[in-house]
This record gives structure tokens, sequence and C-alpha cells, in this order.
């Protein structure tokens, strides 16, 4: 169940302690001598790397949360005054917080509600947030460094008010709760507490932009990950592989094994990609959110909305969908028109993609007849780690399904991505 956000807040001090980037050329070298860039039961991905059975929250802006795999559903946020911006499980895995771009914070399951930013004023918008490492208390980070903190989680220093090449996006807690890594977009590592630094990518070329950290388990490093999956370590992390070049899509998480040997990246659409001595294994229940980045994530959220609707036949909404009013109604709330029946969108709609790079808004396809595109009876949606939403038939509503279905062998050869 989710909490209402009171009036009392824990303010951001205004002061900072600050560590600068290191700069210069015998850094510039150091760090690049330690840079290695780089569904479900899935073959491997890549050589190093298997697309991993997983169980998850997938969170979206609005605040909806679908449960996915064994995760329980332990349900959504009411109306928002701001969209969702950031998600963390508790450390057992038993609930979630989501926080707004506002600081307001919302439980699930066994997450504690220990305060908020919300209803108060913020220089800048909350970008995300890290769980203590007992679960009894958090911090929001802001994206201009400013630091929130709430229950047993310390404040030791924040970048609120100071210059930033480029913003803040998100923050890592050191494993005995006693500091914390602030990361920029650019790369740039700023460390509070008893969390030391290892180095930064700031000044140097980037592919994609960082999007976050992850402290070692012995807070002796961190892996920094941008984007587009690639992986960069310091200190004690080890480079076990990456995403960068195999992931479609946007990556959220390097969630380490408990040895610290392995890690698994994971998209923002739930799928995880096992390395090292994670091997094929799942990871942690995770709490993911799906950020409307490109056109098929915001087909897949508008989607997502209509769950529970009715079917029915010639149906594209807003009350009621066929399998193909629902994919033709989502892709032009995305902006984008294709046809409306579903053979039509298999022959159509955009362009052909292999079924194993599959992203999120992707066409699926069944069909009496695998090697003829007229034989096309359905069509889904897919979300991420096998999972679809569709309409299925008419005892049935809008509905998350996998791809994998046992009574529907008939899947056709490949997707289309409009």
């Amino acid at each position: 169940m989710s909490r209402a956000d009171p009036a009392v807040s824990t303010a951001d001090p205004s002061q900072s302690s600050r560590m600068a980037r290191l700069a210069g050329v015998a850094l510039v070298a150091i760090v690049l001598a330690s840079v290695l860039v780089g569904g479900l039961d899935a073959a491997p991905a890549h050589a190093d790397g298997a697309v991993a059975p997983t169980s998850f929250w997938l969170a979206q802006p609005d605040g909806g949360v679908l449960a996915v795999g064994n995760a329980p559903s332990l349900g959504s946020t009411p109306a928002l005054n701001q969209p969702i911006v950031g998600t963390a499980a508790t450390p057992d895995g038993g609930g979630y917080w989501l926080v707004a771009s506002d600081g307001g914070i919302f439980t699930f399951g066994d997450a504690g509600w220990y305060g908020s930013q919300g209803g108060q004023p913020l220089d800048q918008p909350i970008v995300g947030m890290a769980s203590t490492p007992d679960g009894r208390g958090y911090w929001l980070v802001a994206s201009d460094g400013g630091i929130f903190t709430f229950g047993d989680a310390g404040f030791y220093g924040s970048e609120g008010g100071q210059p930033l090449n480029q913003p803040i996006v998100g923050m890592a807690a050191m494993p005995d709760g006693g500091g914390y890594w602030l990361i920029a977009s650019d790369g740039g590592v700023f460390t509070f507490g008893d969390g030391s630094f290892f180095g930064s990518m700031g000044g140097q070329p980037l592919n994609k932009p960082m999007v976050g950290l992850t402290a070692t388990p012995d807070g002796g490093g961190y892996w920094m990950f941008a984007g587009d999956g690639g992986v960069f370590t310091f200190g004690d992390a080890g480079f076990y592989g990456s995403t960068g070049g195999i992931a479609t899509e946007t990556a959220q998480r390097v969630v380490p094994t408990r040895s610290g040997q392995g890690y698994w990246v994971v998209d923002q659409n739930g799928t995880s990609y096992g390395f090292g001595d994670a091997g094929s294994g799942p990871p942690p229940t995770q709490a993911v959110l799906l950020k409307p980045i490109t056109p098929g994530d915001r087909a897949t959220l508008f989607a997502l909305q209509q769950l529970g609707k009715p079917y029915l036949f010639g149906g594209d909404g807003p009350t009621a969908y066929d399998c193909s009013g629902l994919t033709f109604t989502s892709w032009g709330q995305a902006g984008i028109g294709i046809a409306r029946v579903a053979n039509a969108q298999y022959e159509t709609a955009g362009a052909p993609v292999a079924l194993d790079a599959l992203q999120a808004g992707d066409l699926v396809f069944w069909g009496g007849d695998t090697t003829n595109p007229d034989s096309v009876y359905h069509v889904a949606l897919y979300i991420g780690a096998d999972q679809t939403i569709d309409a299925p038939n008419e005892k049935s509503v809008v509905s998350v399904l996998t791809v994998d279905r046992q009574f529907w062998p008939s899947l056709m050869p490949i997707g289309r991505r409009p």
C-alpha cells in the first residue's frame, strides 16, 4: 500500500563536503588503464553474459507497477502530483519504494515510510534514491547534487549549490551505510562520508551518458555504467563483461553478486544479463522504472495503462480492444501510425527485428503457418524479459503474458519495430 506524503521532511544542508574530480595527465592514464568498456531462459546473448531468468517490479512514471515472475503484486500509487523518477527494492526483496520528481515517497510491501520531500521547495528535481543497508532509511538525490536523508540514513555532505559540469543522475551507498557516492552524467564522481574516491570518467569521451554507479560488496571500488550498458571499473571492481553493443534497452542497474566476482546488468524493461559468477542465474528481485525514452517505450506505457480492459473484436479503444487494435492504438499514441490488422502489421509495420533482439514496444506475432504472412492471426506488444501485453481473446482481458506460450507454438520468426 502507498502512503501519502506528510509535510514534515529533512532539509538538505547547504554546505557540502566536496571531492573534486581528479584531473591531469597522470590520472587520465590511471583511469583509462582501469576502464573496461564494454525473456526468460533464453540462449546466451553474449559470450560472457546470458539473459537471466528474473523476477522484478516494473514501475511506470504514472505510478503503475507490474509484478513479473515470482515478484508479488504489492500495489501501485494513487494519483501523483509529479511523475515517478526512481525506484529501490528493500534489502530483503520484500517490497519497494517509489520516488517522484517532487520528492514524494510511496512504499509497498515491507518498505518502511520514513519521510519525504513532497510539498517542500526544491532547487532542482529529485532524480533518484538509495536505501540504507538495513532498509530502515533512505537518501534522495536531486539533479544538482542535493541530498535529503530519512530514517537511519546519515547526512555526509552534498553537491547542492556547487557548480557541476553535468547534472547528477544517481547515487550509491557504502555497504556499511557510512557514506555515499554521487555520479554525474559525464561520469564525474563525488564522494562523501567513508566512501573513497577510486577514479571517474569526468572529462573523458563517452559513447552514451552515464546512468548509475554501484559499489562492490566491500566498498573498495565501484562499477560505473552508461545507458548503452557499457561498464567501467574502479578500485577493486572487476570487469566481467558488459551489454554495450548487445542490449536493446537502456541499462538501469548493475547488481553485484555476493562475492563481487560478477554482476547482472539490468535494463529498464527488466531484462537481466549475467556476467562473471552471476552466470545465467537470476538476480535478486529488483524494482525498475520503464522511462519513455523511445517511441516503443511510449507505446508500451500506453498499453500497460489498458490492462484489465475487455476484449472486443474490432475494438481499438478506449474502453475495449482486440489484439491488433491494442497495438494499433498504442503505437498511434506514440505518434507512429501502423496498419490496423495483425497480418498487415506483420508485413508493413516498420522494420523486421530478430526475436532475440526485441525491445519494448516491438510487435510479436503468431500464425497458422510460420512461412506464410497471410496466416498471422495474433499480435502482441513486447515489454521485456519474455513478457508481452496483449488482448488475447473474447474470454480474457488485456493481460501480460509470456512470449513462450505452451499452447501457442506458432510464433512467427520475426517481430516488427514500427
